[in-house]
C-alpha cells in the first residue's frame, strides 16, 4: 500500500518536472534567452517554436488534469 502511494507520489513529481521543464524552454526561446545558434538572425523561428511549446504543454497539462 504504501509502495503504490511513493510510486504514485514519484510519478507527480516527474510529470510536473517534466511541465516546468518544458515551460521555462518555452518562454526562454520565446525572450530570446535561449536560441538556435545554426539559424543566425532568424529569432522569429525561435519565437515561434518557444510559443509551440508553451501551447503545446499547456494543453498537455490541462487534459492530463482533466483525464483523473
Amino acid at each position: 500500500m504504501v509502495g503504490k502511494k511513493v510510486k504514485s507520489l514519484l510519478n507527480f513529481v516527474m510529470w510536473l518536472t517534466g511541465v516546468l521543464v518544458s515551460l521555462a524552454v518555452g518562454f526562454a526561446m520565446i525572450g530570446e534567452t535561449l536560441t538556435i545558434p545554426w539559424l543566425g538572425s532568424a529569432n522569429i523561428v525561435t519565437q515561434v517554436a518557444g510559443w509551440i511549446v508553451v501551447v503545446t504543454t499547456l494543453l498537455g497539462a490541462a487534459l492530463a488534469l482533466l483525464k483523473k
